[in-house]
């Protein structure tokens, strides 16, 4: 028979998610992991087969506990006010992350350029997860704007997007730009719900 596992995989997987979200995929090495775990190789490549299998359960962690429970302002019964909400509490959680903690930016964009690069089942959760903040943002913006058309729609999902990536990615390097950057689209907000007044 073989040993029962003896180790919370939650905590395992969280602690790993802080090694991955710091340093990549690919910066990450297998010494980090077992540091950070407290498991030693043997032990993670018998519960995860590998590196990659870790990595997977982390992603799905991050989407789990730390992006939709943050879109789901958005998505459940959202009120007019749904993006302007979100917009400033991804502006706060930005603001209010210290220097050294490894979870600023964003997992999923910090490991797009180099893993999601060449590997084409990350590279297709990258897609999927730039789709549900997609859907997620224009369901906020249709509660904001019952009435505007599907192009006026797709085009301000598509510029609140491409802000939220670009806050995302500089939060690694320039918090102060990382938050104007979202405060200049929730002032763009604020104006197009001044025109449909």
């Amino acid at each position: 028979m073989g040993r029962s596992q003896e180790f919370d995989t939650t905590a395992v997987v969280a602690a790993a998610l802080d090694v991955f979200w710091a340093r990549g995929y690919e910066g990450a090495s297998l010494g980090d992991l077992e540091s950070a775990t407290g498991l030693s190789r043997s032990s993670l490549y018998n519960s995860f087969t590998n590196k990659r299998g870790l990595f997977d359960a982390a992603v799905q962690m991050y989407l789990e506990h730390v992006i939709r429970p943050r879109l789901r302002s958005l998505t459940k019964n959202p009120g007019s006010d749904a993006v302007d909400d979100y917009l400033s509490s991804l502006a706060h959680a930005i603001g209010t992350m210290t220097a050294d903690s490894p979870r600023r930016g964003c997992l999923l964009l910090n490991t797009a350029a180099g893993l999601g690069a060449h590997d084409d089942a990350v590279a297709a959760v990258i897609r999927a997860y730039r789709q549900e903040l997609a859907v997620a943002i224009r369901s906020g913006l249709q509660a904001a704007f019952p009435n505007e058309t599907d192009a006026a729609l797709e085009d301000r999902t598509r510029i609140l997007l491409s802000c939220t990536v670009s806050a995302l990615v500089l939060a690694r390097v320039d918090t102060e730009e990382a938050i104007a950057t979202l405060e200049s689209a929730h002032r763009l907000n604020a104006e197009w719900q001044s025109r449909n007044m």
